[in-house]
């Protein structure tokens, strides 16, 4: 929020103002009634495997992370850049391989990658579009640097938190919103279901299509966030034991009998999607859809096998991807990563690990992942194990210098480090980028950890108009 001399910086000058004018008494009973209306509002996150509960508050902090419509405009630009890389690589590696057979990215991460889905090959969703939502995680370490953390094209969370974030604090702080002019979020379902409306089939692009939101159930780590999307989008909210094939359509039950659906917005992972194609023993998907999708009788969004996107392996070409699709060197910077299946890049990991973060390449959540200078020589030491064991199931990159924005503690304000995940939307003619995003922060001092599964918080993001 303020430079080296203490002086707010350009973005923050006007909250600073407003900011001088309460007390940390009067700050800390808003962040109360913060917390009063998230608990009411029944705005939650399962934790799986959580011993005392297994559904949580995420924490909020009331202090909003501002950024210059000047600096968004090239994330934007930045993003969008990426998103269209990212389809036309998965139509890419489904049809003609082309970025393999021109020796810029090797067979192996396709062929043993356990995110490529074989029964994808050749298939061309409705409307072109892979990746229809797609969470973009950006770090900051300096004035003028971002680099993308990672790329979320399966089925990335965390957008109701975003709304809800917003609507808390106009609610909480409505005068301060008359001398900030930030740009809405609100907008986010009208855009979703529009954007889903258009990639459907294109036999149901004429009338209004039927959109219906797939969840795994109320025991999902998401499921406030499935329920408040159908919601917020009048579509139906449903799971699989409420869909089946009836005519070649996927339909769901109603109290009228099957309705056929032109677009599922799917937030089961692949191997659950369809028993008869993938994992056997899923309850959670419909028998038969992949045959029915294959069909072009109904729009998956995101398409099954966009996961082979998020693999870790994968990110660390996206330069390389870029260049590929686009023709030109990517605007946003990658975060330098070791691929550890290469022997020189396991020695150095090897060698490096208390200074390194070694990730899984599917891992997601916080989960399965090592932060080289806050871990004990033990957790070290049982990591070597796993690396050695397994090399090609991991990545490493350094430990990046954050930045930080305030939150409120106990002791008053008080640095932190954060992410940034705007959500990206795309459809057949256009990508609108959502100006705002989850910003995610981690709650304890010194922390590099920003997953709401470990314990990190959320806070309104403001991106300020021209």
């Amino acid at each position: 929020m303020h430079d080296e001399a203490g002086a707010p910086r350009e973005p923050y000058e006007e909250y600073a103002r407003w900011l001088s004018d309460y007390t940390p008494a009067e700050l800390a009973r808003k962040s109360r009634e913060a917390e009063t209306f998230f608990r009411r509002t029944g705005i939650t996150f399962n934790v799986y495997g959580a011993r005392d509960a297994d559904e949580r508050l995420i924490p909020f902090d009331i202090v909003p992370r501002v950024i210059s419509a000047r600096e968004w405009a090239r994330l934007e630009r930045g993003i969008e850049q990426r998103v269209r890389a990212i389809n036309a690589f998965l139509h890419d590696i489904y049809h003609k391989q082309e970025i393999i057979k021109a020796g810029r990215l090797p067979l192996n991460l396709i062929a043993e990658n356990q995110a490529f889905l074989p029964q994808m090959i050749g298939v061309s969703p409705p409307g072109g579009v892979y990746t229809h939502i797609v969470g973009t995680d950006l770090v900051r370490t300096g004035p003028n640097e971002f680099y993308v953390l990672e790329d979320n094209a399966r089925t990335p969370s965390g957008v109701s938190y975003m709304i809800e974030n917003r609507e808390t604090m106009l609610r909480m702080f409505p005068e301060l919103f008359s001398r900030v002019p930030v740009q809405p979020v609100g907008d986010y379902p009208v855009n979703l279901r529009r954007a889903l409306a258009r990639s459907a089939p294109p036999a149901s692009r004429g009338a209004r299509p039927t959109i219906a939101v797939l969840t795994p159930g109320i025991h999902n780590s998401a499921y406030f966030e499935h329920a408040f999307l159908a919601d917020q989008m009048g579509a139906a909210l449903v799971e699989g034991h409420d869909l089946r094939v009836v005519d070649g359509r996927i339909a769901m039950r109603t109290t009228q009998g099957y309705t056929p659906i032109d677009v599922l917005y799917r937030r089961v992972d692949d191997d659950y999607l369809d028993p008869l194609n993938f994992r056997s023993d899923s309850v959670l998907g419909v028998p038969g859809i992949m045959d029915v999708y294959r069909a072009g009788g109904i729009t998956i969004a995101n398409a099954p096998g966009t996961g082979v996107a998020d693999d870790k392996a994968i990110y660390s070409y996206m330069p390389e991807i870029i260049e590929f699709y686009t023709g030109k060197p990517p605007i946003l910077k990658n975060v330098p990563t070791w691929r550890c299946a290469e022997p020189d890049a396991l020695a150095y990991v090897l060698d490096n690990l208390e200074d390194l973060v070694v990730k899984e390449v599917h891992g997601s959540g916080g989960y399965g992942m090592l932060v080289g200078p806050a871990a004990s020589k033990k957790e070290i030491a049982g990591f070597r194990k796993k690396l050695k064991a397994r090399p090609a199931n991991y990545i490493a990159q350094p430990t990046l210098s954050l930045s930080t924005v305030p939150v409120l503690t106990k002791a008053g304000l008080a640095p932190r480090h954060v992410d940034l995940r705007p959500f990206v939307l795309v459809s057949p003619d256009r990508i609108d980028i959502t100006p705002g995003g989850l910003t995610r922060v981690a709650m304890k001092k010194g922390s590099l950890v920003v997953n709401s599964s470990q314990g990190g918080g959320t806070k309104d993001t403001w991106i300020l108009e021209d």
